[in-house]
């Protein structure tokens, strides 16, 4: 994610209405200070999607979406980061800081050059479709109608050398750009000539419909690699792309599930018969990124491959990418089709009612999980069992915190007889001690010093004193210490900005959820009761002192520093009470 200056997104955030952002797409109800409506994210009967204008921010308590207005645009819209922020700033008569922006002026204008470049390309091929019978009769014969054709401007590229060449590059400078978005290849003697060549072409869009790259299949087995796309260029990264997504977004308002295939006509077949949530990478296996951008879309993923040893590995290497991404809300299911069958032939022969039964008898990646890594181990043995939670752990380890992890973990201490309880059960019998048992009171006012913070983040302005709790050896300290300085260092800032801080860290949903909180009182006792907080936060921070130097006292003496210290502490505590 691009790295914009803090008082840029304060700014930004301050200058944006999120009941507003929100309220032109999905309808808002009032209710007291707040807005609710329906969930957009997830299907709800009763309104638990709530928008608050004084926060800026939304929280969902159904399923926990929650956000500030430049989340709400990637997560509704579908948006980068990036193009979030370029949407609400001109909402704002903003200027997004050039500094910021690695690309100078004219590294700008030089991207610009690419994509009209790679779109005259794209107009090219599909004119040459036009004229070419051997690649309409192809794209008539698997039964792709002309809307499907227009929908992903699909084209064709002439047989020769120099087609596009002659077409396009008029000058130096256009064939040197040409050359630079991967149309044209070089030989050993330094000739340059077209890239593709008698090839079905599919233009690839980035997410912002944009074309980036191409991908071109061959009509006659013999004639090549099946599919030849287009190199790694400024503006194609094949890691993080997929075929077929702009199109999705295009004919989904809202997707649900999104199906990744391995090939582009496979891709345009399932749209062909109405399955129109269909992607494909493009000649690599799924990425880390490619899971992340999938997720992003759809809580429901299906990799659909072949049944072969080979369809086999590229589900476990989807698997791979994707266990480190499996949130709690989030499902991945795994289809492997029959031998000599791919979506492309399966749709045509049955029909999308038919492949979408196939896709519910899916494998669901829990079971997908345990059944590929005990396949060659005999879990009848101890040693067998051993060897499966030596190979699951750490990739069960990579899973985030939360229910469907805990719920995989069971399942290996299941099947293996090895899970947390047999380790946990010694500690069972010995009587808590008092350093076990005292953190819990603590740890909730440390709680509630940060609910009280994201309720009104100004009031850490009016604190008499704050850094004298630095040394403090209590959970969420840290976070709270944080939060003050910020607060320090932008006096004006939101609940909402405050939140964005803290974005994609581990700390986030927990700081959502306290910002959510409906706190009892007002503002005067909220800071009331800050100040309580901290001032008890450092008589806590001054007995962790004594305790220290009382523990040496006993083991092995003071020495004269020590002995000072400890006496200025005594009256120190004792002109607290």
């Amino acid at each position: 994610m691009a790295r914009l200056p803090d008082a840029f997104i304060d700014d930004l955030l301050a200058r944006t209405d999120i009941v507003e952002v929100v309220g032109t797409r999905v309808p808002l109800k009032r209710q007291g200070k707040e807005y609710s409506a329906r969930c957009p994210f997830h299907d709800e009967r009763s309104a638990s999607f709530t928008v608050s204008p004084t926060k800026q921010f939304y929280h969902c308590f159904g399923c926990g979406a929650h956000g500030t207005a430049i989340s709400f645009l990637m997560n509704y819209d579908r948006l980068e980061f990036l193009d979030a922020v370029d949407e609400l700033a001109k909402r704002a008569g903003m200027e997004i800081p050039r500094e910021t922006n690695s690309r100078t002026p004219q590294q700008q204008d030089d991207s610009r050059d690419q994509y009209s470049a790679l779109d005259a390309a794209s107009r090219f091929f599909q004119k040459q479709l036009e004229s070419s019978d051997k690649a309409r009769a192809y794209l008539d014969g698997r039964d792709v109608d002309a809307d499907t054709r227009a929908r992903f401007a699909i084209g064709y590229a002439p047989d020769g050398y120099s087609a596009l060449k002659d077409a396009l590059g008029k000058d130096e400078r256009r064939l040197k750009l040409l050359e630079r978005v991967g149309l044209f290849s070089k030989n050993d003697r330094g000739h340059v000539y077209d890239k593709f060549r008698d090839r079905v072409m599919f233009p690839i869009f980035d997410r912002r419909g944009r074309v980036i790259a191409f991908g071109g299949r061959v009509m006659e087995k013999d004639d090549g690699p099946k599919y030849l796309n287009s190199p790694e260029t400024a503006l194609f990264h094949k890691g993080r792309e997929l075929y077929g997504l702009w199109q999705v977004r295009q004919a989904n308002q809202k997707i649900e599930r999104l199906i990744v295939v391995e090939g582009y006509m496979d891709v345009v077949s399932l749209f062909q018969f109405g399955v129109t949530q269909a992607v494909a990478t493009l000649g690599t296996a799924t990425t880390p990124d490619h899971a992340e951008l999938l997720f992003r879309n759809a809580p429901d993923v299906y990799f659909c491959f072949d049944g072969d040893a080979a369809g086999r590995r590229a589900g476990w290497r989807a698997l791979e990418s994707v266990l480190p991404r499996m949130k709690d809300g989030r499902q991945a299911f795994f289809l492997f089709l029959p031998d000599g069958e791919d979506p492309d032939t399966i749709v045509r022969k049955e029909g999308a009612e038919a492949f979408d039964a196939r896709l519910k008898q899916g494998t669901p990646l829990s079971q997908f999980f345990f059944d590929e890594l005990s396949r060659e181990i005999n879990l009848g043995t101890l040693d067998g069992k051993a060897r499966l939670a030596e190979h699951a752990k750490p990739m069960l380890a990579q899973i985030p915190d939360g229910a469907f992890g805990d719920l995989m973990k069971q399942e290996l201490a299941r099947l293996t007889g090895i899970g947390n309880r047999a380790v946990a059960a010694p500690s069972a019998t010995r009587a808590p001690s008092r350093a076990n048992v005292a953190p819990v009171a603590k740890r909730s006012l440390v709680r509630a010093a940060i609910a009280i913070l994201l309720q009104q983040p100004s009031l850490a302005m009016n604190l008499e004193s704050h850094h004298a709790i630095g040394g403090l050896r209590l959970p969420g300290i840290e976070l709270l210490l944080e939060l003050l300085e910020l607060v320090q260092q932008r006096p004006d800032i939101s609940t909402g900005a405050l939140l964005e801080h803290f974005n994609e860290r581990e700390e986030q949903a927990a700081l959502h959820k306290l910002a959510a909180m409906d706190l009892p009182g007002d503002e005067a006792s909220w800071a009331q009761e800050l100040q309580d907080a901290i001032n008890q936060l450092e008589k806590q921070l001054l007995q962790q002192r004594l305790d220290e130097l009382q523990a040496k006292q006993r083991q092995q003496g003071l020495d004269d520093t020590d002995k000072y210290e400890l006496r200025e502490l005594l009256k120190a505590r004792a002109g607290m009470r």
